[in-house]
């Protein structure tokens, strides 16, 4: 069973940074692509940024020039850089991976991020 933790959510003002990590169970190299939901309260889950085995990353328009999503292959982690937080990206956030072999898509418990002052 693949499972993917999550670690590096918690409180910071606004205009403040935070880091989360995902970390597979198995190898990176297993997933041809990996990335980050977020769910606000009241509202549906969406999707914030992916990277590929390939390292090509992609990022929604509301994260743009703010967020950077990063593959680190000898840690087996992918990281979501935030900066220039605002109110509005306070959402627990989810790790997605799709496994090449299995052919389906897994998902991190979710991390709490919380913008606020």
């Amino acid at each position: 069973q693949v499972q993917l933790a999550e670690s590096g959510g918690g409180l910071v003002q606004p205009g403040g940074s935070l880091r989360l990590s995902c970390a597979p169970s198995g190898s990176i190299t297993s997933f041809s692509a990996m990335g980050w939901y977020r769910q606000a309260p009241g509202k549906e889950r969406e999707w914030v940024a992916q990277v590929l085995s390939s390292s090509g990353t992609d990022y929604a328009d509301s994260v743009k020039g703010r967020f950077t999503i990063s593959r680190d292959n000898a840690k087996n982690t992918v990281y979501l850089q935030m900066n220039s937080l605002k109110p509005e990206d306070t959402a627990v956030y989810y790790c997605n991976a799709y496994h090449i072999h299995t052919q389906q898509n897994y998902w991190g418990q979710g991390t709490q991020v919380t913008v606020s002052s």
